[in-house]
């Protein structure tokens, strides 16, 4: 993903994640769940919230790819 030099906030990350939910499978946005009720290092929040946004105008081959890269910060 590309990296940003702007931070996120954990808020900014569930707002986005509610603002993609409906485009996204539901263990995927429940993973996503999972992780903002940790405490997430900047870098993380930051890589969450570029995985989630425009997630809707990606193509299924890109959404297949940022599903599992979001299982995979879930892990």
């Amino acid at each position: 993903m590309s990296s940003c030099s702007i931070d996120h906030t954990p808020e900014q990350v569930k707002e986005k994640l509610n603002s993609q939910r409906g485009f996204m499978p539901k263990d995927i946005s429940q993973k996503a769940d999972l992780l903002l009720t940790e405490e997430l290092s900047q870098e993380r929040l930051n890589e969450l919230f570029h995985l989630l946004k425009k997630y809707d105008l990606a193509d299924p081959e890109e959404q297949a790819e940022r599903n599992k890269a979001i299982a995979d910060l879930a892990v």
